[in-house]
C-alpha cells in the first residue's frame, strides 16, 4: 500500500470523527429543544460509528502486514541457517509425502536445545511458529497487553505475597516492635492443551504452487487465536486458562474489584472515570480500557460535563489506539456488551495483571488415513494464563 492510500486512511478517519461529532451535537441540541431527538440521528451515528471502526481497522492492519515476519523489511527477518534449511525441507517433505525419516532424526538434535516432550507429531519450523504465534497475538487483544512467559514444562511456578509487610517510622530511642511478616504463596499456572485440525484434499497437498506451510498455519492460527482470546476473557481454568472475568468480587488477594456504575445497563462517564481512579497510581500510570465495540460505539458519544470535550478521541496513526480519558482502548469481541449486570469494561495495567504462559513448540500430526480422501493435520499448541496481580486490574460492572 502506498504512502497516498495511507494518508487517505488517516484523513478518512479524522473526517469521519468530526462528521460524527457534528451529528451528535445536532442531536443533543434538538434534545434540549425538544424533549427527544429524531431517530435517524441514530442512525447516521450507527453508520459513522462502523465507519470509523473500519477505517481504523484497515489502518492497523497494513501495520501488521508490514509487521509480519517475512514481510520485508519485518523486524525480525533472518536468514536460515544450515541446521533450519535441512529441518525446513524435510518439514515440507513431511506434510506433503508423509516423509519422516529425516525429519525425526532433525527433531532428535532440536529437542536437546528445547526441552520438548515427545507429544506425537514433529515440531513446526521456527518460521511456521512464528508466524502463527504472530497471527494469535495480532488477534487478541488479551496477549497484546499481557505479559508472556515461555517455559518447556506442564506449568509455571510463581512465588508472591499474598499480604504486604508492615513497617514504620520510629525515633532513633524509640522501642522497637515487631511487624507484620507477609505471607508467601506459591502460585501455579498450568499449560492447558489447545488444538486444531485442518484438513485438506490430496491434490491440494501435492499443489507445487500452494504453500502447505503457510496455508496450515493460517488454518491454525485463527482457530487457536479464537480459542485464546476468549479463555484470557472468560476461561473458567477448567483444561483452559482462567480469564480475567471469571475471578470472584473483592479486594482480597485472589479476587477482581468490581465497581460498581450505578446504572442500569449503560456505560456513563461518571461511571467510567470511578472505574479508572480505583486503579492504584503505579498502574494507571500504565492502563489501558478493555471492552466490547459496541460499547466503545456507545462511549464515544460521552462528553465531559465540566470541559464539554469528548472523553474519546480516534488513533490517528497506524498502530496508534484510540484513546478514552486519555487512556488507550483495546476492542475484545470476547468482553461482555453493556446489559444489566454486565461487566462491560476492564481497564488495568494488563502486563502486570495477566500471565500468559506459552509451552515451547507446536506440533503437527500428519493422518492421511481416517477421513480419505482427506489429509489432516492435527496441530497443538499449549498454553495457559492466569492474573497474577489482583490489585492491576479492575472491572466496571453495570447495575441491575
Amino acid at each position: 500500500m502506498s504512502l497516498n492510500e495511507i494518508t487517505d486512511c488517516v484523513h478518512q478517519l479524522g473526517n469521519a470523527w468530526e462528521q460524527f461529532k457534528d451529528v451528535n451535537e445536532a442531536r443533543l441540541r434538538e434534545i434540549e429543544r425538544k424533549g427527544f431527538a429524531d431517530p435517524l440521528f441514530d442512525d447516521q451515528l450507527r453508520k459513522i460509528n462502523l465507519a470509523m471502526d473500519q477505517h481504523k481497522e484497515r489502518m492497523d492492519r497494513i501495520e501488521t502486514m508490514h509487521g509480519r515476519p517475512g514481510a520485508s523489511g519485518a523486524v525480525g527477518e533472518k536468514s536460515l541457517s544450515r541446521y533450519d534449511t535441512q529441518y525446513k525441507q524435510a518439514f515440507q517433505n513431511y506434510l506433503r509425502k508423509g516423509m519422516d525419516g529425516g525429519l525425526e532424526h532433525l527433531q532428535t538434535k532440536a529437542l536437546s536445545v528445547t526441552g520438548d516432550g515427545t507429544d506425537g507429531g514433529f515440531l513446526v519450523t521456527d518460521e511456521m511458529n512464528q508466524a502463527i504465534l504472530s497471527i494469535v497475538r495480532e488477534s487478541s487483544p488479551m496477549r497484546q497487553l499481557a505479559s508472556v512467559e515461555t517455559i518447556s514444562s506442564d506449568s509455571l511456578d510463581i512465588i508472591e505475597d499474598t499480604t504486604d509487610m508492615a513497617a514504620s517510622w520510629i525515633a532513633e530511642t524509640g522501642a522497637r516492635v515487631d511487624t507484620n511478616t507477609a505471607t508467601i504463596g506459591k502460585h501455579t499456572i498450568p499449560v492447558h492443551e489447545l488444538y486444531a485440525q485442518p484438513k485438506a484434499t490430496q491434490k491440494l497437498v501435492d499443489d507445487s504452487s500452494v504453500n502447505i506451510e503457510q496455508w496450515v498455519a493460517e488454518k491454525v492460527a485463527d482457530k487457536f487465536a479464537r480459542l485464546e482470546s476468549t479463555a484470557f476473557i472468560s476461561g473458567d481454568g477448567n483444561g483452559k486458562p482462567k480469564g480475567i472475568l471469571s475471578y470472584a468480587a473483592g479486594t482480597n488477594w485472589g479476587q477482581v474489584e468490581q465497581i460498581n456504575s450505578g446504572t442500569a445497563g449503560v456505560v456513563t462517564e461518571a461511571g467510567l472515570i470511578k472505574l479508572f481512579y480505583a486503579l492504584k497510581e503505579q498502574h494507571a500510570r500504565r492502563a489501558s480500557f478493555l471492552m466490547h465495540r459496541s460499547v466503545v460505539q456507545a462511549v464515544r458519544l460521552l462528553k465531559s460535563p465540566t470541559s464539554d470535550q469528548y472523553l474519546w478521541q480516534p488513533g490517528i496513526s497506524a498502530g496508534a489506539p484510540e484513546t478514552l480519558l486519555g487512556i488507550p482502548v483495546y476492542h475484545a469481541a470476547d468482553m461482555p456488551v453493556a446489559t444489566a449486570n454486565a461487566l462491560a469494561v476492564a481497564v488495568g495495567d494488563f502486563k502486570a495483571a495477566y500471565l500468559v504462559v506459552d509451552r515451547v513448540g507446536i506440533r503437527i500430526l500428519r493422518d492421511p488415513f481416517t477421513d480419505k480422501p482427506f489429509i489432516k493435520f492435527y496441530t497443538t499448541k499449549r498454553v495457559g494464563g492466569e492474573v497474577v496481580n489482583y490489585e492491576a486490574v479492575k472491572l466496571l460492572k453495570l447495575a441491575v
